[in-house]
């Protein structure tokens, strides 16, 4: 039998998509924003698909800051678009 593939939502363009195609944006029980790599860190987390478009929508839309519900630092943004090059 085939594995199954956890599917995510990203929270800008509405897809459902493999977490491996995805970022995942979290805000730890402490309060900080941080970008997840392994997927596993504690907290409230976001997904956003891997590409800049979403990236540059989800800096001028500011939905991550409504999703974990904190204020969004712009060195995350920064750190996000430094990932796709």
């Amino acid at each position: 039998m085939a594995k199954k593939i956890p599917l995510r939502r990203c929270v800008i363009s509405g897809e459902r998509l493999p977490k491996k195609e995805l970022l995942r944006v979290v805000k730890t029980p402490e309060g900080e924003v941080k970008i997840d790599l392994t997927g596993k860190l504690n907290g409230h987390g976001a997904y956003l698909k891997k590409d800049a478009a979403v990236f540059a929508q989800a800096r001028k839309s500011r939905v991550l800051n409504r999703h974990l519900e904190t204020e969004v630092p712009e060195a995350i943004y920064d750190q996000l678009e430094e990932m796709l090059k």
